[in-house]
């Protein structure tokens, strides 16, 4: 089942400059990126973005470490894909998460965990045009999409 998913990579990721092996991890998995843009997010957009946490006690941390840096927002698709982007990413806290993961591998804290990713169909189409109008996704064929 083909799906589309939200993927951030968060300020720490690009201060880090870790932006390239993450998304270099994406694609060798096979996911194709339809958007993708750097931008520096603002408060309101953090707001709309992170509003389902808006009543628990991290909520402001959150919005202040989300927009402290530049960041890199991308539609990731294939199939599956919100599952997939999931289980690479690892658990939210980078010393639970497991090796081979994003997370796993590179991160050390439950906030500063480098990526988001879409946790559900309804939520990535929620997320995504926080993001991206629907021209600055791309319809398009991968020749190896057979192949994937």
């Amino acid at each position: 089942m083909k799906q589309r998913t939200l993927v951030l990579l968060k300020p720490d990721a690009v201060n880090r400059r870790l932006m390239g092996e993450i998304i270099s991890r994406f694609e060798k998995k096979g996911l194709k990126i339809v958007a993708m843009k750097m931008l520096w997010m603002s408060r309101e957009r953090a707001e709309k973005h992170y509003e389902v946490h808006k009543d628990k006690p991290f909520y402001e941390s959150l919005i202040d470490y989300i927009t402290s840096g530049p960041i890199v927002a991308m539609v990731l698709e294939g199939d599956r894909a919100i599952e997939v982007v999931r289980k690479m990413m690892g658990k939210t806290n980078g010393i639970e998460a497991e090796p081979g993961t994003i997370r796993g591998d590179f991160a050390m804290s439950i906030q500063n965990n480098l990526v988001h990713g879409s946790d559900s169909e309804e939520s990535a189409k929620r997320e995504i045009p926080i993001f991206f109008d629907d021209s600055e996704i791309l319809e398009y064929r991968l020749v190896d999409e057979v192949w994937i």
